[in-house]
């Protein structure tokens, strides 16, 4: 089928070139990545303090939507990948074939919910706790971050390689905590509990906390808003599918760049091709499950039995930073100090790891789109766009935190509520791109249509009640 022509559409920019699907890898140990960076840089705060708050104020009754959370989600990683495997262009870029502004849109977004560097001072407060040096320190220690997050990111010579080195360390530094909590912290009480809460009793605390905060933590458990878009350009920069023809993300001061096409390839649906591609399809869907699904469940399961046992029904207790200090005390007194150290050491680091990978996967769709879409012409490689916005962004934290700003309210509405309307945008657009962009024997169907259907019914209904409710915190109504 050498005549093949390609269907990803050409309205906005030039067509991609038809080469052959490349050979899928031989062992699914060799496409081990993506998802767990995915899984290591969704592991924060969710995790860390709103799932474990919600484990201390009615048990484990709701861990049922941290999985139905999850599998949307993996249902939408897989669709965001299905594009990037099939044309080596990362899902923003395809978008922006439908709409030149579509990219634009969702970077600003996602630099909205961002902005605020919130994601860095929750690990330098974890630090406090450690230290003992109290509040006044924790902008200092941040800022510190900050450059540390920096350098790391733009030195490194592939970009890609470095973070997934820090997520495979931070996961397993969360094992350890996991493992050491079984053996001395987690009582039998909550294995029960447990069993008893994804069965029997299953239920919807939504009169205890919220209808808002239940629906968000069951939409943003595993990842949320930007972070799932990121998933092409993660599986691109570890070589999957198409993605193998496309240059990976290196520093401009210590990596070797290379002269890259801005836009991507499709290869025609013969024989062999078909055939490397339901092998490619079946590595991206078990690389997913296996890492980011199973791994994103089991942490908030583990660390919700972990509140259970120690802090479960004590009274005062916040959805904030300030839990872990409380969690954290708790242990010492149950377990031994060394536990609550234990605990705060490895919470701090993982807090940090996530606050890399946002920096990453933000600066990653800000300079895919700048570049491909509004600087294609122009001499400037991807590669020093992306070291210009990383730096960008530590230098807005660092300046927002030495200026001793509170986070405005607009912000914090704007925060919450920015994540639930790009997964209800972007859930309607790739059923658009994976119909209409795909040729028939590769494009979206079946079940996995209708998850993505389900996705744009949760997410529309989930912005709708977040724009509302905080519109009444805003306007006192």
């Amino acid at each position: 089928m050498t005549d093949f022509t390609p269907t990803v559409p050409t309205r906005v920019l030039p067509p991609v070139t038809v080469r052959d699907l490349p050979e899928p890898p031989r062992s699914t140990w060799r496409v081990i990545g993506p998802g767990l960076v995915g899984a290591g840089v969704g592991l924060a705060s969710g995790e860390f303090i709103l799932w474990p708050y919600i484990a201390s104020q009615v048990g484990l009754i709701f861990l049922w939507g941290a999985a139905i959370g999850i599998i949307t989600q993996w249902f939408l990683n897989m669709e965001i990948e299905r594009y990037t495997l099939a044309t080596g262009e990362t899902a923003l870029t395809g978008f922006s074939r439908m709409w030149r502004h579509w990219g634009l849109v969702f970077v600003l977004m996602t630099l909205c919910a961002n902005l605020w560097p919130g994601w860095v001072t929750t690990s330098a407060t974890m630090v406090t706790y450690l230290t003992g040096t109290g509040a006044e320190s924790v902008r200092w220690i941040a800022v510190g971050m900050l450059a540390v997050i920096a350098l790391g990111l733009t030195l490194a010579p592939v970009i890609y390689t470095a973070l997934e080195r820090v997520i495979f360390v931070k996961i397993a530094l969360v094992a350890t905590l996991i493992v050491v909590a079984i053996l001395f912290a987690i009582n039998a009480e909550s294995w029960v509990e447990l069993g008893r809460g994804l069965t029997v009793n299953a239920g919807f605390p939504a009169d205890d906390l919220g209808f808002a905060l239940v629906m968000g933590a069951i939409a943003y458990a595993g990842a949320g808003g930007g972070q799932n878009l990121c998933q092409s350009n993660w599986i691109r920069d570890k070589g999957f599918g198409m993605g193998a023809y496309v240059p990976r993300l290196v520093s401009p001061v210590t990596g070797q760049e290379e002269a890259a096409s801005s836009t991507g390839y499709q290869f025609a649906p013969t024989k062999a091709n078909l055939e490397r591609w339901r092998q490619w399809w079946r590595f991206a869907n078990v690389e997913q499950g296996a890492t980011f699904a199973l791994v994103s469940f089991l942490t908030i399961a583990f660390m919700s039995m972990l509140a259970y046992s120690t802090v479960f029904g004590r009274e005062g207790l916040a959805n904030s930073i300030d839990f872990l200090r409380i969690e954290g005390q708790v242990l010492q007194e149950v377990v031994g100090p060394w536990f609550g150290v234990l605990f705060w050491l490895i919470g701090a680091l993982a807090l940090f790891a996530s606050a890399m990978g946002i920096v990453d996967y933000t600066s990653r769709l800000a300079s895919d789109t700048i570049k491909t879409v509004y600087l294609r012409e122009r001499a400037v490689s991807v590669n020093r766009v992306y070291f210009y916005v990383v730096w960008a962004m530590a230098l807005a934290g660092a300046a927002i935190l030495l200026l001793g700003f509170d986070q405005p309210l607009i912000l914090l509405v704007v925060s919450g509520s920015v994540a639930a309307v790009m997964m209800f945008v972007y859930s309607i657009l790739l059923i658009v791109l994976n119909r209409g962009a795909l040729p028939d024997a590769i494009k979206v169907r079946s079940y996995r249509l209708g998850a993505l259907v389900w996705s744009v019914a949760f997410f529309g209904g989930l912005t709708v009640l977040t724009l509302i409710e905080q519109g009444r915190k805003l306007f006192g109504g």
